[in-house]
């Protein structure tokens, strides 16, 4: 029986990963195979050869996201950007949510910036507790002069999403920068403490008041 159990366990950390990955992958490559109902239904693969191609569609929006950088890197091409964001200003609900989501962007996929791009220790969610956070950038001016050290700001995220979690405010000096990557610090997240990062040498930033 115990050998049974054992041969069944290690079936399932064969397929479970196997299988979660195979279905975010089919999740993401149908996603973006909507981009072909941007084109003429004449010119759809099960047009074309009668019968569907999946990943047709992904590649079509890769394709795109690839060309739209090509043509904006260029004079005529940022005018056209200006012009559509000009556009885009003059529609109230719609100017919040874009240049909201841009600035969101422009910090994450930008080449300079520290945002997520640091792994810290912070005391959470009480005093005697820590737990992984992401520097995302330090607080504005209009907050910082209302504090009265030196702050940071960070996103704290939950497991086993580590799209959910929490925002704050937190001293610099009580947080441990830790020398790891992003990707390493969410797969520990994600299997909540079972996939360690490699073990490293952690780079103070400052040490807690409680230690």
């Amino acid at each position: 029986m115990a050998a049974i159990k054992k041969y069944f366990i290690t079936g399932l950390l064969i397929w479970v990963p196997l299988v979660i990955t195979v279905w975010v992958l089919t999740a993401i490559i149908s996603t973006m195979d909507q981009s072909l109902r941007l084109l003429p239904e004449a010119v759809h693969p099960h047009r074309l050869f009668g019968f569907d191609i999946p990943g047709v569609g992904t590649l079509l929006t890769l394709g795109v996201i690839l060309l739209t950088g090509i043509v904006t890197t260029n004079i005529v091409g940022q005018k056209l950007v200006r012009f559509w964001e000009g556009v885009l200003a003059r529609i109230p609900v719609v100017k919040s949510i874009y240049y909201s989501v841009k600035q969101v962007s422009d910090t994450l996929f930008s080449g300079t910036g520290e945002a997520f791009r640091k792994v810290l220790l912070v005391r959470f969610p009480h005093p005697e507790a820590w737990s992984v956070a992401f520097l995302t950038s330090t607080p504005a001016q209009s907050i910082s002069d209302l504090l009265d050290d030196e702050h940071v700001s960070v996103f704290i995220p939950t497991a086993p999403s580590p799209v959910n979690g929490f925002f704050f405010f937190v001293k610099k000096r009580d947080t441990i920068e830790l020398d790891i990557s992003v990707d390493d610090a969410l797969k520990y997240i994600v299997s909540m403490g079972v996939v360690p990062p490699v073990p490293r040498q952690p780079n103070l930033l400052g040490r807690a008041q409680n230690q």
